[in-house]
């Protein structure tokens, strides 16, 4: 299957997408809603896992430089190279959300200085997937460098997100917050996730050389996004639908492994402008 010779960034760039939306939804809560100790004592115990899981993340990102001591070498050039620039806003996202997770956990974060820091990490997860879609805006890659990269890593975001922090936030005993408008911002990503994945393969025509035509990198290309949809279906069923503590944890990882699926199909159309120009 192409695109799977890139799994470390598959991993990478789902889970850091997954974990800052879900952040983002988390942040509103706290900041909006949650009012209660009780209440706020479980959220700040279930950052953990989204925490856990951007872990995950990076690690799989340095296995992809084939080092770990390379890792360093790519904060070189922050502020000239948007690969450097991933990284350090990456590295600073997720140094003030532990952080903040290790001071809520030890009761050390003052209540009024919480929401101030909750936003401005919040400031910077949106800086970091800024700059990890620019990161992929690459002239010589027509295939990436096209709108459609920044719907489908942003939506990731929504989609990924929203099913991380509903499960998490769901199963929050003291919760006082409603949850009514998680099916709505997750009905509609996928309506429009759908909506890009026929928009690309139209416009993948229009991308070839004189030996090779984009859609032929990915020829399993509808099948594979089917997939991925009916996997998005099914997991927001099970979110909404369901509602047991099985299902919601089976819903997501169905998610997230639909928008890896998502993600593998980005990383096989790779195409350099030596072997293909934009038609």
């Amino acid at each position: 299957m192409n695109g799977l010779h890139e799994l470390p960034l598959i991993i990478f760039t789902v889970l850091a997408q997954s974990v800052v939306g879900c952040w983002l939804f988390f942040s509103f809560v706290l900041c909006r809603y949650s009012h209660s100790e009780q209440s706020r004592s479980y959220l700040h115990k279930a950052m953990f896992i989204p925490l856990a899981l951007l872990a995950i993340g990076f690690v799989a990102s340095v296995m992809h430089l084939g080092s770990p001591l390379r890792a360093f070498n790519s904060l070189n050039r922050v502020g000239e190279s948007m690969l450097s620039n991933e990284i350090a806003s990456g590295a600073a996202f997720f140094a003030l959300a532990g952080l903040y997770w290790l001071l809520a956990i030890l009761g050390k974060m003052p209540a009024g200085f919480a929401k101030i820091w909750l936003i401005l990490t919040a400031c910077i997860g949106l800086v970091f997937m800024y700059m990890m879609n620019n990161l992929y805006h690459i002239s010589t890659v027509p295939t990436w460098n096209t709108v459609f990269t920044s719907w489908q890593f942003y939506l990731t975001v929504v989609i990924g997100g929203s099913a991380l922090a509903y499960v998490l936030l769901a199963l929050n005993p003291h919760k006082e917050y409603p949850l009514c408008y998680f099916p709505w911002v997750y009905m509609v990503a996928v309506f429009l996730a759908a909506i890009v994945v026929v928009y690309q393969g139209f416009g993948l025509s229009q991308i070839h050389s004189s030996a090779m035509q984009a859609a032929n990198l990915v020829p399993d290309y509808a099948i594979m996004h089917v997939v991925r949809l009916c996997l998005l279906a099914l997991g927001g069923i099970l979110l909404f639908k369901v509602k047991n503590n099985i299902s919601l944890g089976l819903a997501v990882i169905l998610v997230l492994f639909a928008e890896m699926i998502g993600r593998t199909v980005f990383y096989g159309l790779h195409m350099t402008v030596g072997m293909a120009v934009a038609g």
